[in-house]
Formats: C-alpha cells, sequence, structure tokens
C-alpha cells in the first residue's frame, strides 16, 4: 500500500514541480518590475497568473477513486492522467452533509471531539454524477463534489493556488520611481470593478491616489461604507491633521514628520490608512512614502546582521494622552516583523512614541541603535523615497504594514493653513470586500 502512495505523490509532486516553475517565472517579472502605473492593470496580471497556472492544473471530472493504506486515505485520480490523495480524517473532518455542516453559515457543525484521527474509510465509490462517496465504519456517508475535492488538493501546487486566491500576497516593489497609481473617488464608490482594481492594487503596489472628493470632512466615511467600516481608535472615527496648540500628536504640528508607520503602540497596529486633503499650504507640506518592505529586502542583503537585530529585538512604544477619550497605551513590537519563511510582513516603527523604557541588556542598546539607523538611513535614500504633495480633494490609502510615510514641514499663520483628514481600517476589513468584489466582477463575466 505504501509503494501506491508513494506513486501518487511522486505524481503529484512532478505535476507540482512543472506548476511551481511557471509560477516562479510569473513571480519573478513583478519582483523586478520596480515602477508601477494603472495602465499595467494589476488585477488583470493577477488573472492572468491564475490562467496560467490552470494551464497546468488537474482536470475537474474523476476517472476512478480508491482507498489507499487500508483506507487511512482515498486516491482520486483524474481524468487527464493526475491523482490526488485525501486523508480519511480530513474527508469525515470535512463531511459536507447537513448534520456535519450548517451550510446557511458555510461553518462546520461535526465537534472535534467526537472526530476519531484514526479513522478509515469503510468504502469509497464513484456516484453516477461523478461525485466521491465515502462510507465510514459507523455507516455515515460524505459525499464531495469534484470542483470541491479538486480546490483542496494536498499538492504544491494546489494549496500555493488557493492560497494565493484567498490572500493575494504577491507584491510589486518599488523605489523613487514610482508611478503612483492613481483612480476616481466616485468610480469607487459607486461601481464594482473599480472598487475591486482599486483594492488589488492596494494590496500589491500598497498605495492607490483617489481625486475627485469633496473637499470637506466626511468623505473618508463614504469609504469606510464602501468597504464595511473603518477602525475606531483613541484619536476618533476619523481624525484631524492640521497644526493645533499644544498638540497631542506631533502630526499636529507643522513640523517635518520623519518616515514612520502609524500606531506601533496598539498590539495589533492598523493595516490601511486613509489621508484625505482638504487644505494644503502653498508652501512645503509635501509628503514622502517608502515601500518598508523593499527596503528591509535591501537591508537583508547588505547587513544581514542588522536585519537580524531589527526582527528579533522587542522594542517598547508608548502614547499618552487625551483625545476621543483619555488613553495610556504601551506595546512591545519588533521593528520587522517576518513570517516563518523570513519575509517582512510587518513594519512596526514610530520614532515619536518609541518609549524611553528598553528593555534589553545594556551592551545590546547600542547594536540595536545601529541596525535601526541603517534601516533609517536606506528609508531615507533618495532611490527609494517617492515624494508628491496632495492636493485639494485627493485622497491616498495605503499599506500601513509595508509602507512608511512622512512629511516635509510647512510654514503657518493666523488661520488654518494646512488640512488633511485621516481614518483607519483593519486588512482584514479590506480583503473582506475585495474578496466579495471579486465574487461579484468575475461572476458578470
Amino acid at each position: 500500500m505504501w509503494t501506491a502512495i508513494a506513486k501518487c505523490l511522486l505524481r503529484t509532486k512532478v505535476h507540482a514541480d512543472c506548476s511551481r516553475t511557471l509560477l516562479q517565472a510569473q513571480k519573478g517579472k513583478c519582483i523586478h518590475q520596480k515602477c508601477f502605473s494603472l495602465s499595467r492593470r494589476p488585477w488583470q496580471q493577477s488573472a492572468g497568473t491564475a490562467q496560467a497556472v490552470q494551464a497546468f492544473n488537474m482536470s475537474a471530472t474523476i476517472q476512478k477513486v480508491e482507498a489507499l493504506d487500508a483506507s487511512q486515505y482515498i486516491c482520486v485520480h483524474w481524468e487527464d492522467g493526475s491523482e490526488s490523495l485525501y486523508p480519511s480524517v480530513w474527508l469525515r473532518d470535512n463531511c459536507q452533509c447537513p448534520d456535519c455542516f450548517l451550510h446557511s453559515a458555510k461553518a462546520r457543525k461535526l465537534l472535534l471531539e467526537n472526530l476519531d484521527v484514526n479513522i478509515a474509510a469503510k468504502g469509497v465509490t464513484l456516484t453516477e454524477s461523478k461525485k466521491v462517496c465515502v462510507l465510514w465504519p459507523d455507516d455515515h456517508t460524505s459525499e464531495f463534489e469534484a470542483e470541491w475535492l479538486k480546490k483542496r488538493c494536498f499538492s504544491e501546487q494546489a494549496r500555493a493556488k488557493i492560497q494565493e486566491e484567498l490572500f493575494l500576497s504577491e507584491r510589486q516593489y518599488w523605489g523613487s520611481d514610482l508611478q503612483l497609481p492613481t483612480m476616481t473617488f466616485e468610480e469607487v464608490l459607486h461601481n464594482d470593478e473599480s472598487a475591486y482594481k482599486w483594492l488589488v492594487t492596494l494590496k500589491k503596489v500598497g498605495i492607490v491616489l483617489l481625486t475627485g472628493a469633496a473637499t470637506r470632512q466626511g468623505e473618508l466615511l463614504k469609504l469606510g461604507q464602501r468597504i464595511g467600516f473603518l477602525r475606531l481608535t483613541f484619536y476618533g472615527p476619523t481624525w484631524q491633521v492640521q497644526d493645533k496648540a499644544d498638540a497631542n500628536n506631533v502630526a499636529y504640528t507643522s513640523e517635518k514628520l520623519s518616515f514612520h508607520t502609524d500606531y506601533p503602540v496598539l498590539q495589533f497596529p492598523p493595516g490601511v490608512q486613509l489621508l484625505h486633503c482638504i487644505k494644503q499650504t502653498p508652501t512645503g507640506g509635501e509628503s514622502e512614502v517608502v515601500d518598508g518592505f523593499h527596503v528591509a529586502n535591501k537591508l537583508k542583503e547588505q547587513n544581514p546582521q542588522a536585519f537580524q537585530i531589527l526582527t528579533s529585538t522587542l522594542v517598547d512604544f508608548m502614547d499618552i494622552g487625551v483625545d476621543y477619550c483619555d488613553f495610556s497605551m504601551q506595546a512591545k513590537q519588533r521593528i520587522l516583523d517576518v513570517d516563518d519563511r523570513g519575509q517582512v510582513v510587518r513594519i512596526n516603527f514610530n520614532n515619536a512614541t518609541r518609549d524611553t523604557v528598553f528593555d534589553i541588556p545594556a551592551e545590546k542598546v547600542k547594536p540595536f541603535y545601529a541596525a535601526l539607523k541603517e534601516y533609517v538611513h536606506l528609508l531615507n535614500s533618495a532611490d527609494n523615497k517617492y515624494t508628491y504633495k496632495m492636493k485639494p480633494g485627493e485622497i491616498v490609502v495605503f499599506d500601513n504594514w509595508r509602507l512608511l510615510h512622512g512629511r516635509q514641514s510647512y510654514q503657518t499663520g493666523t488661520e488654518v493653513s494646512r488640512h488633511l483628514e485621516g481614518a483607519y481600517a483593519d486588512w482584514d476589513v479590506v480583503m473582506s470586500r475585495l474578496r466579495i468584489l471579486r465574487k461579484n466582477v468575475l461572476n458578470r463575466k
């Protein structure tokens, strides 16, 4: 039996290797493409990549099924000659019958304490409608659609494909040569395809500029309703960026703001930031952004030790004051958060709210400062940062986990000379809307 399983896995691996080569070729094109414009249609590039992978994908028509290794596995033979191996315990856990699954909520009803991890199929057949029917030792039956099984194949290729569909991890890195993606505010509000393009571009590039909003407060609330809802913080549902007396935040001054991400003092910082220009100063006040992931990758290449320090050292952040309500916040963050593959997934850095308390041994303090200074130096390199000046009626939306942003100083007078309204949204909310819009848009085609 193990020989049969090994052959099945080998065929699946060979099939996956071909697809992985194609995927790497596709991703390689995007990784080395620095500049970006909407004319390049990133949402169509994503679809093109999926279509290319589809060419290597297994047929959705089942030829036959069989049980292997004392029925611990079910092997599905597809009509194109490929095979998929499904553990019996997983099939039982994911039975789609009304007793085991609540379809109205798309949620599992079967309790884990009632699942036998050593379960083996009593029998397996292919129905006339080409469904896989599994009979279990207690005579419970489970039926699985071919498309459902195919999408959940355990091959490396199939798993990579579904993960990309669910999370859209592909990114286009950029530097000073960024061509700022631009769309119209009204189109995003009222057209599903435009809203889908907006969010896909935001996920892939990290920033989108919307034009044509009214020059009054409240426009960001409309975008919040478009995606679902905005995130409430201690600075309110939205907040006003302008020069204020006795400012409770450095952003509420006219001074230069160095590159930073917002709110690392929260355990879970907002994923998306929105800034609406209502009034702009004649001189100064230019905005700056930098692709923090791209720069982190450069740091990793140039100084692996500095990268290791920033990905392992917990830094204290604090913010105390009164705004929407009184607050006293404290958090510990790594400047660079990485996943299990060592890829940077979130940047947590705001020099203004970095605490004077530093919970590391004294001998590690200087190496940390040296590593952070090198990263900041790269962030400020003319090759990496992009500078622009917002006009009244423009809204910039960007990835607060990936991009660091700053502002050049400006002069103040007796009246408010520069006014931006800001808001936050969580990536969970944004990705939820993106998936819904993608389904709606693709179903129309």
